[in-house]
């Protein structure tokens, strides 16, 4: 496979080679907060987030 097929291909396949680390980077950074406010003792995070998804609609109870 030459350089300018895998190009092609990965041009092609929707992801773009610059877009790959700022991706995971936003999904390790959510994942962090979810499992921030999830394991937190911190009663003022977990009734922010509790807030939050009252205030989107979101059920959790």
């Amino acid at each position: 496979m030459t350089a300018n097929t895998a190009a092609s291909t990965l041009s092609t396949s929707g992801l773009k080679a610059g877009a790959l680390l700022p991706s995971m980077m936003s999904v390790l950074f959510g994942l962090f907060i979810v499992g921030f406010v999830g394991f937190s003792q911190l009663d003022v995070v977990h009734n922010a987030a509790h807030d939050a998804r009252h205030a989107n609609a979101f059920p959790c109870h």
